[in-house]
């Protein structure tokens, strides 16, 4: 039988991930303005997508990973670890992307 999650590591669990997606937002969106000089807002949504940040884990605890990171270090660190973990990931689904025509 399962344990029933705890309604105090829930709610921690969602208010860490409400800050963590704000900060995963700025990056993403600094991100796509350095490289690609412009507004998009197609590649924004998929790096900050459900979707994507499965490929990663749960994206509610991504998501709260990268809040917590914030929380007790600061935007840079938190931007260092989405640097690390995330983009990496994501510019080779871009190239990839790419290369099959779907961009």
């Amino acid at each position: 039988m399962a344990a029933t999650p705890d309604p105090d590591s829930i709610l921690k669990l969602r208010q860490d991930a409400w800050i963590g997606d704000a900060v995963l937002e700025l990056y993403v969106r600094s991100h796509v303005l350095r490289e690609v000089g412009k507004v998009d807002a197609e590649m924004k949504t998929r790096f900050t997508c459900n979707q994507f940040l499965c490929c990663h884990g749960n994206p509610t605890a991504v998501e709260a990973q990268i809040g917590v990171i914030y929380q007790q270090s600061g935007l840079e660190t938190a931007f260092r670890w989405i640097r690390e973990n995330l983009q990496p990931l994501f510019e080779k689904q871009e190239a990839k992307r790419k290369r099959t025509g779907k961009a």
